[in-house]
């Protein structure tokens, strides 16, 4: 699983004209599943997302987390983002996990971080096809990988 995070002040997810997720300041974390994606490794990245710390403090630095600041976290997953780039001029899928086991993992990872955070945690829809809309605050971006 990897996973790449932006912090945003604002972010959606629309589907055939519909918002389907919203956020204002938190976090926008596009999601790649790959094969064999553990029950242990998506509660680690639940626990990464939320404690991650990307967000300032008062002085100014990178010092707190999600969790702290209460900001909203909108999960959309990305299976590109597991694509095999290390040769040719086209991207090859089989590193990504098949869409049966992305999908059960990519809802356990939204049930454990809505179990986890009160503030909010919005989703695009799987498999469909999605126009992400962003303002990356920083810009700050960070790849995770559990």
């Amino acid at each position: 699983m990897l996973v790449l995070i932006q912090r945003v002040s604002q972010a959606s997810v629309t589907v055939e004209d519909t918002v389907v997720g919203r956020i204002g300041p938190g976090l926008l974390a596009l999601v790649g599943m790959e094969p064999g994606d553990s029950e242990a490794r998506i509660a680690r990245m639940a626990d990464r997302l939320l404690g991650y710390r990307v967000f300032a403090d008062e002085g100014g630095k990178m010092n707190r987390s999600l969790a702290e600041t209460g900001g909203g976290l909108l999960l959309v997953s990305q299976f590109t983002l597991a694509a095999d780039t290390s040769s040719g001029m086209r991207p090859g899928f089989s590193t990504a996990a098949p869409p049966p086991e992305a999908e059960r993992g990519f809802n356990r990872l939204v049930e454990i971080c809505r179990q986890k955070h009160a503030a909010g945690v919005e989703t695009g829809r799987f498999g469909a096809h999605m126009v992400v809309s962003l303002i990356n605050d920083g810009p700050v971006t960070f790849l995770l990988r559990p």
